[in-house]
């Protein structure tokens, strides 16, 4: 039972090593690798530098899906001009906040998305058919043959595309935005009251997609540069090593109050902290969450939360330890009783997390993402990770003295 307890505490530890390595090193297994988070995490633009553009619709009550419609403009062009860490968000009613890692000349970005979108219809040799001008409405469907596109023409757009369609029946008529071929459909049939459809797409996702970059093409409105502003590289690395240092020296001065205060289980407690910013780094990483300033100070947030609910715990678990029950017995006590604690603080703290998730902008959305991630990880670490780890130690036997666990005097007690 002391060695199956000891080989559980130490195996714990090695994965716990392990996955520190992978996370913050990477690993190559033959032609397999995971890279180290460092190759693949997002940084924000007060880290990154780079531009921010705020855009507004010249229009009154804009409609969502008319919003909908100008994000799919703005990133369709961020693609095209391999902006792929760029982030393009609707603010508000009629708002969209563009933030772009990396470049340096705001009024540059500003005339490339934000200058009038041309949507197009071409026939096999080039000759225009249609424009984006003439497009009422484009829209999602789903019909018995699966998603398409609907289309609506104005009298004009109805029209040439009769015509279109007449002349290329069983060609091709692409789709072209801003010059770029989105589309290529084949004419089945002469259309002439002016509605058509776009088949084969995949799914709901692609036949949206579409939609939206034709509407695009002829939005019933400008987008206006309201603000815009460019962060220096410079500034944000220089923010950054601060913050990561401040953040080092945080964890390590943690690391030594929990095991000067709270001894062995102190020292599981921060094993369990190495498991939860492990975790959480990963998931910030992998999972392309960008990484801002205000988002490390989430991190430190929930790390301090982490370390809030382990030191409520051992508290318990003392004093269930002076009024005489087993080091067993007083770790469960201090587990049940402290939890309806630890679970009230962290939801209040979630609902704060995703409050500020929907209601804010650009950096306090890092933040309130690396907060709510934080507290659930801390709340799985200090739970699960501290309770198996202080178990399995517990059980070896080994540290029966009352002083491994925060007593003042010398005293043995039972496992």
């Amino acid at each position: 039972m002391q060695n199956k307890s000891l080989a559980k505490f130490l195996i714990g530890c090695l994965v716990i090593a392990f996955a520190f390595y992978i996370v913050f090193f990477g690993l190559e297994i033959g032609t397999a690798s995971i890279p180290s988070v460092q190759k693949v995490i997002r940084y924000g633009l007060d880290l990154k530098g780079g531009v921010y553009i705020v855009y507004e619709a010249a229009k009154e009550n804009p409609t969502r899906r008319e919003m909908e419609s100008a994000l799919q403009l703005i990133r369709t062009r961020l693609d095209m001009r391999n902006f792929y860490d760029a982030t393009a968000t609707i603010q508000g009613s009629k708002r969209i906040r563009v933030e772009i890692p990396g470049v340096k000349d705001p009024d540059e970005a500003i005339q490339y998305i934000g200058r009038t979108a041309l949507i197009e219809f071409k026939g096999p040799s080039g000759d225009l058919i249609v424009s984006g001008r003439n497009v009422v409405d484009a829209y999602a469907q789903q019909t018995a043959s699966g998603y398409v596109v609907a289309l609506k023409f104005d009298k004009e757009g109805t029209k040439k595309f009769a015509e279109g369609t007449k002349k290329y029946l069983g060609q091709n008529i692409g789709i072209y935005l801003d010059g770029k071929l989105i589309s290529n459909p084949v004419v089945r049939a002469e259309i002439d009251n002016g509605e058509a459809v776009i088949e084969g797409m995949k799914d709901l996702e692609e036949a949206k997609t579409l939609a939206q970059q034709i509407k695009a093409g002829a939005l019933p409105f400008a987008l206006k540069v309201i603000e815009s502003k460019a962060i220096g590289p410079s500034l944000g690395n220089e923010a950054y090593k601060t913050t990561l240092k401040a953040c080092i020296i945080g964890l390590i001065l943690v690391f030594l109050f929990m095991i000067i205060f709270y001894r062995l289980p102190g020292l599981i407690a921060d094993i369990a902290l190495v498991a939860y910013v492990v975790i959480l780094v990963a998931i910030v990483g992998y999972a392309k969450i960008t990484l801002t300033l205000p988002g490390i100070a989430g991190i430190v947030l929930s790390a301090a939360m982490a370390v809030d609910a382990n030191i409520l715990i051992f508290a318990r678990l003392k004093e269930e330890l002076r009024n005489g029950k087993t080091l067993r017995a007083a770790m469960d006590a201090g587990f049940r009783r402290a939890l309806n604690a630890v679970i009230d603080s962290n939801v209040t703290t979630i609902i704060a997390g995703i409050v500020l998730l929907f209601l804010g902008t650009g950096p306090i959305k890092g933040f309130a993402w690396t907060l709510t991630i934080g507290i659930v990880v801390s709340f799985f670490t200090a739970i699960t990770v501290t309770r198996f780890l202080l178990t399995s130690i517990i059980n070896t036997g080994l540290f029966k003295d009352i002083r491994w666990y925060g007593g003042k005097k010398t005293r043995e007690v039972d496992a």
